[in-house]
């Protein structure tokens, strides 16, 4: 039923017209941005910015504006459909209802429970999607299994997890985020806030992918008031080019430009004395580990102008207060842990955490966090011990995380294929069967490789996957799917940040009922219910799921937020100062020295290095042999966003496609010169592990030396069936990333950096 009598409702000659957040389906971050649904003759025709959101103000993406397209495109899985197993890789689809669905489920969990133990079943969960929420615990409980990895398939599980990972660590704290005066319902104008002097954008183009829960047009808010900024990134983005510095590194090499700011930060004495006396533990250990990056070294290792380097630092450590953002391209490295240790150092030594204008924090706990812990905690000890892991004892740190946990992805793909070192004869202790996948289309998307996770996926006995549309990986390897409703279509909760740094919670308001589709979360409690029904007792639906877990957390009920669209979270600056960033109440942050560890005292546990330092990555001009580094003489990096696409999603929504039809290489000038490439010609890039061809974009957004190619690629126009699947090997980024170069905390993976050589070629096939 639609919630009929609530404030967010208007009706006015029988046009209807619903307040409500956005998230997923389709595809998006947990921005919660403001909608305002018309809906007429039970169809939503028209989506439109909601002017009073405390946070968006009536300002929407290309994607929101696109959910009718969506919602009502041809192409669209609207009821469940199975096929058999021997069918995979062709479109022999046979439509059946919901409860043949969830009766085929059962069957097989209980068939395998049985006879191979539930250890056997494993999940697979894509990032950014509403189900970020619920699937990476309430899948693996449903099914009984501790074999549940929640960014998958990625190597390093390089996206969010690292930079929350290490925010743990080293804080003792949720995901540090930029003051944009997000907690206040004045905002900008609330006495307490002031403007930054200056913002630190880091790997991150928060314009165009609003990553995590971050509104990225609050950097033009805080722009047009007077902030400037200093960016870090390979590419002139737009924001690089209207900074005052702009550091265009190396792709893979941030951990050497933040220990050069370090050093430049603590010897030219424009750290806060302070701050770092009273609150930071390990500042003469990091000073010693970073003497060595002078302006010069960093130079030579990155690229990175001297002048800039110390223009930038300086800039940013004697204008306060400044803020910073760091993204997804400190993950995608083998050495995150070590770039997120040098950013939060940075934070640290100039005094900007938790203070106006400065970083935001929060203790990483939430009503999210606690039923994520409970629900993990319906597993025996027994069950629990058998998640999997290398025999070799790597990535500790990963199965030791509060911000990950389950089964490292590069360690999943190796026991897929049998291959884990360690086993003698090769033999894993218990062959996995059955596969669930939550918002994740791993083929095009994530995969590192994708072709052997394609053939480690194929002999698996049953594969489920959620989604909207048809996909490669449905195509390729799945025996039933099970149709989602959009955000229209459900009610649902936002809790940007995934509950570590909520500003703010909003109702996804459903506005038209599904035809015959159903939320992630409506799934998992309907099978739940069948599987495990002592576990799903105190409630029946989405809705009171929600109730419950609002009125023990903030003394507050589902329809009270639904009723309000957006809450604001209670927020106050300096609360390491107070006592409420610990558990015990006492001043400090919640780590064992009580302070922030620039010196970790948990990474030695790990063996781990307690000090950042600099790993080449593993396919660089430097650390490969001469004849390889002559073959491919250029860098590449990959996965910047554009404003009408999530990831692998609206390949097939015909306005999104119109305004970005095709993948793009962007080349210098004078590299496309060099190689006879002309703007618009399509061009094989090739790496020692692979290769893909994407359409040239001559521009002067790279550097000579540097090619950025687009991630998520597929042709829903091209024939689905195997082996073609929709074209997804043609353009895929991923075919050059390599397996399992990562760290030893099983965090990071070299998605941004690698040598490859570029050379004319044949468009897709169709």
């Amino acid at each position: 039923m639609l919630n009929d009598t609530s404030g967010f409702i208007s009706e006015e000659d029988g046009t209807i017209k619903v307040r409500s957040c956005a998230w997923s389906p389709p595809g998006d971050h947990p921005v919660g941005c403001g909608v305002i649904l018309t809906v007429k003759d039970g169809k939503v025709v028209k989506v439109e910015g909601d002017p009073t959101h405390p946070i968006t103000n009536g300002r929407l993406c290309p994607r929101c504006l696109a959910l009718d397209e969506v919602m009502y495109s041809p192409e669209r899985i609207m009821h469940p459909i199975k096929r058999a197993k021997e069918d995979r890789g062709k479109d022999k689809w046979e439509r059946i209802s919901w409860d043949e669905a969830y009766d085929m489920i059962e069957a097989k969990v209980r068939d395998i429970w049985a006879n191979w133990g539930a250890e056997t079943i494993f999940t697979l969960v894509g990032t950014g999607r509403e189900c970020t929420l619920y699937a990476p615990v309430y899948g693996p409980a449903v099914m009984n299994t501790p074999n549940g990895n929640s960014t998958a398939p990625f190597s390093g599980q390089a996206c969010y997890g690292p930079r929350a990972t290490i925010s743990n660590y080293l804080l003792g704290s949720g995901y540090p985020e930029m003051d944009f005066a997000q907690y206040f319902p004045d905002r900008y104008d609330n006495p307490q806030y002031e403007v930054p002097r200056y913002l630190l954008i880091w790997g991150k183009d928060p314009i165009y992918s609003n990553p995590d829960g971050f509104f990225g047009h609050s950097v033009i808010d805080i722009m047009k008031r007077g902030t400037k900024l200093i960016v870090i990134d390979p590419r002139v983005t737009w924001l690089a080019a209207h900074a005052d510095y702009h550091l265009q590194l190396r792709p893979g090499t941030d951990a050497a430009v933040g220990m050069g700011m370090i050093k430049i930060l603590i010897e030219e004495d424009l750290y806060d004395h302070e701050f770092v006396n009273l609150w930071c533990y390990g500042f003469d250990a990091l000073y010693e580990r970073v003497k060595e990056w002078t302006p010069e070294k960093v130079q030579k290792v990155t690229w990175v102008d001297p002048e800039q380097l110390i223009g930038a630092t300086r800039a940013f450590a004697t204008n306060k207060p400044s803020t910073a953002l760091w993204g997804v391209a400190l993950d995608q490295s083998r050495a995150s842990t070590q770039a997120g240790m040098c950013f939060l150092d940075i934070i640290a030594l100039c005094g900007y955490l938790d203070v106006p204008g400065g970083i935001v924090l929060s203790k990483p706990t939430s009503f999210i966090g606690q039923w994520r812990y409970d629900m993990s905690n319906t597993l025996s000890e027994e069950m629990a011990a058998k998640v999997i892991k290398d025999p070799t004892g790597k990535y500790k740190l990963f199965n030791a995380s509060a911000a990950m946990g389950g089964v490292q992805g590069d360690t999943l793909l190796n026991y897929l294929e049998g291959e884990l070192p360690g086993f003698r004869d090769d033999e894993v202790p218990f062959k996995l069967r059955m596969c669930w996948m939550f918002g994740t289309n791993p083929l095009a998307c994530m995969a590192d490789q994708p072709q052997r996770w394609y053939k480690a996926l194929l002999p698996l006995d049953f594969i489920v996957v959620n989604d909207i549309f048809m996909t490669p990986t449905i195509m390729a390897v799945a025996d039933l799917v099970l149709p989602l409703s959009t955000f229209a279509e459900h009610n649902g909760l936002v809790t940007p940040h995934f509950g570590r740094n909520t500003h703010m919670i909003g109702a996804m308001n459903k506005a038209v009922e599904p035809i015959d589709t159903k939320s992630d979360l409506e799934i998992l409690i309907d099978m739940g219910k069948r599987l495990r029904p002592e576990l799903w007792q105190e409630f029946d639906t989405a809705e009171e799921f929600f109730d419950q877990k609002l009125q023990a957390t903030y003394g507050f009920g589902y329809e009270e937020l639904c009723n309000d669209v957006v809450r604001q979270m209670p927020f106050h600056y300096r609360k390491y100062e107070t006592g409420e960033l610990r558990d015990d109440g006492q001043p400090g942050f919640q780590t064992p020295s009580g302070r922030i560890e620039l010196y970790s005292m948990l990474l030695p546990v790990v063996d781990e290095d307690p000090l950042p330092y600099f790993e080449e990555p593993e396919y660089s001009p430097y650390s490969q042999p001469l004849g390889v580094v002559f073959e491919f003489p250029l860098v590449y990096t990959t996965g910047g966003r554009n404003l009408c696409m999530f990831h692998s999603e609206h390949r097939q929504i015909p306005s999104m496609r119109a305004m970005h039809k095709d993948p793009l290489v962007s080349i210098h000038p004078q590299t496309a010169e060099k190689y006879g490439i002309e703007d618009g010609d399509w061009v094989t890039i090739e790496t020692p592990l692979g290769k893909c061809t994407q359409k040239a974009k001559i521009t002067l957004m790279v550097t000579p030396k540097l090619i950025h190619l687009e991630h998520g690629w597929w042709f829903p126009e091209q024939d689905g069936e195997a082996p073609n699947l929709f074209g997804v090997w043609d353009a895929n980024a991923n075919n050059l990333i390599p397996h399992e170069s990562v760290g030893i905390t099983g965090y990071g993976a070299p998605y941004k950096n690698g040598i490859c050589k570029i050379y004319k070629a044949e468009g897709p096939k169709g």
